[in-house]
This record gives structure tokens, C-alpha cells and sequence, in this order.
């Protein structure tokens, strides 16, 4: 049992405790179902899940490549229902919501569009070893109708990457597993942080260009 491994860890924090009961009542089947919820749901983080399934592993109570199958099946499936929400959603409305946003043009979105028609593979793939984005990702690419022969491998081969990384984290460091989530964490911050700086610059450069315009 996972309780029974987590007893000399610090005392679990309420998020951590829903994480164990639900490894204990369905296995590592119960990591996907975790991960796929991660997916749909992002503030669920996964450096909170996978680490701690990573240390169940190393105490006997889960099998650590299960773990990482079954957490790259939740990863896949949680990334085609976004995807399909994408889909669902469709350019042409996204385009209609897109336009309604502040400093936002038609042109714009057809230039990222544009960028997205060329790079979206190694969008699709790197995003998904990005924090934040790694759900997002699967948003544009069902927007676009990437081929789903394409976009299954690079979401299960980016998620696998992503996911071993963390399990093996939790594996090694053992009852310290919470430290994984701490430096990934600072990572997001620094994620956030440049995205922030970007959307200013954008708005600063979108408001000069109007007034230039306009002169």
C-alpha cells in the first residue's frame, strides 16, 4: 500500500493525500487517471503527481515502468480531448473570439497561425516539456486539424520524455520527492515571467505601431 510507504515522509499535504488514495484504490492505472486530469485541468500539477509515484515505486508499492507507461496513456489522452476541443472550437471561431481581445488583429492571428502551419510539429513535441504549455499545445494543433497520425506520436514521445524525467526524479530522491516539485515550480515561474515580458513588449510595440499609424 501507498500509505504504508508514504508513513516516514513528512506529513502529506491535502493534495498529496488525494494522490495516494487514488494510487492505492487503482494501481498505476490510477497515474493515468491523474495525469489525464492534469492535462485537462492544469493547475493539477504533474511535478506533484509523477514524483510522488516515482517514490512509490521505489518503496515496492507500484511498478516504475507501469508508472511511466501509464502515465504517458493519461498524458496522450487527456492532450486528443483538448485536442478535439480545439477542433470543436474551429478556426473560424477561434478567430471571431481571438479578434475581440484587446491590441488583437485578424492579421495577427494569421501570422501565428502561419507559424504554427510551419513549426507546429516541433511545437507539438517541445511544448510538451514546457510547464503551463504542455496542455495548452494541443489547443492550436486541434484548431488546425494536425493529422492525428502526427500529433499522437509527438504528444506520447514529448509526455514520455517529460514524465520519465519526474518519475525517475521521485524514484531517486526518494522520501525528498517533494523537491521535484519545488525546482519545477521555480522553473514555471521563470516560464511565466518570460511570457509576461513577451505579451508587454507586444502590446508596447502594438501601441506604437497604432499611433505611427495613425500619424
Amino acid at each position: 500500500m501507498l500509505f504504508a510507504a508514504a508513513d516516514s515522509t513528512p506529513e502529506l499535504g491535502a493534495f498529496a493525500g488525494f494522490i495516494t488514495t487514488i494510487m492505492d484504490a487503482l494501481g498505476a492505472f490510477g497515474v493515468a487517471v491523474l495525469v489525464a486530469a492534469e492535462n485537462l485541468f492544469p493547475p493539477i500539477p504533474s511535478e506533484a503527481i509523477l514524483p510522488l509515484a516515482g517514490f512509490a515505486a521505489s518503496q515496492g508499492s507500484l511498478n516504475l515502468v507501469a508508472v511511466i507507461v501509464w502515465a504517458t496513456v493519461g498524458s496522450v489522452v487527456g492532450a486528443i480531448a483538448l485536442y478535439a476541443l480545439g477542433a470543436w472550437l474551429g478556426r473560424e471561431r477561434f478567430i471571431r473570439l481571438a479578434a475581440k481581445v484587446p491590441l488583437i488583429s485578424v492579421s495577427d492571428i494569421e501570422r501565428t497561425e502561419q507559424w504554427f502551419v510551419r513549426h507546429g510539429r516541433m511545437t507539438v513535441f517541445f511544448g510538451r516539456l514546457v510547464p503551463i504549455f504542455r496542455s495548452l499545445i494541443s489547443i492550436p494543433a486541434g484548431i488546425e486539424r494536425m493529422r492525428l497520425i502526427v500529433f499522437i506520436p509527438l504528444t506520447a514521445f514529448g509526455s514520455l520524455i517529460w514524465n520519465t524525467v519526474l518519475v525517475l526524479a521521485g524514484y531517486a530522491l526518494g522520501e525528498n520527492y517533494g523537491l521535484v516539485e519545488e525546482y519545477v515550480g521555480a522553473f514555471q515561474w521563470v516560464v511565466i515571467a518570460v511570457v509576461l515580458v513577451v505579451i508587454v513588449a507586444f502590446v508596447v510595440w502594438k501601441v506604437r505601431a497604432s499611433r505611427r499609424t495613425r500619424d
